[in-house]
């Protein structure tokens, strides 16, 4: 079992930063791909960033790719969004999730087994 706690959320202004942090629990962390997705009201959960076991290979939506960078330490277990340039669309709750099996570049949030509590990010324009 694996535990996930998201922290660093916000406001912030259009054009603005935020760094999300994820902690995990649990002793293989350096073993699960990572992800990073986010919900709006109304809408579905959408991948937003991933990150491989290792940290060499990383995978971006479209709409953040340039923006967002995500990245691992293995040492303190725990998996970094780095959000610049953030826009009012950006808007949303934002989860981490786990998947154990440390498959490479998952989009599908089904895909994920554990997931985080979620930490709201508001950018205001």
């Amino acid at each position: 079992q694996v535990q996930l706690v998201e922290s660093g959320g916000g406001v912030v202004q259009a054009g603005g930063s935020l760094r999300l942090s994820c902690a995990a629990s649990g002793r293989t962390f350096s073993s699960y791909a990572m992800g990073w997705f986010r919900q709006a009201p109304g809408k579905e959960r959408e991948f937003v960033a991933a990150v491989t076991g290792s940290g060499r290979s990383t995978f971006y939506a479209d709409s953040v790719k340039g923006r967002f960078t995500i990245s691992r330490d293995n040492a303190k277990s725990t998996v970094y969004l780095q959000m610049n340039s953030l826009k009012p669309e950006d808007t949303a709750v934002y989860y981490c999730a786990a998947d154990r099996f440390g498959r490479v570049g998952l989009r599908d949030p089904n895909e994920f087994e554990y997931w985080g509590q979620g930490t709201q990010v508001t950018v205001s324009s």
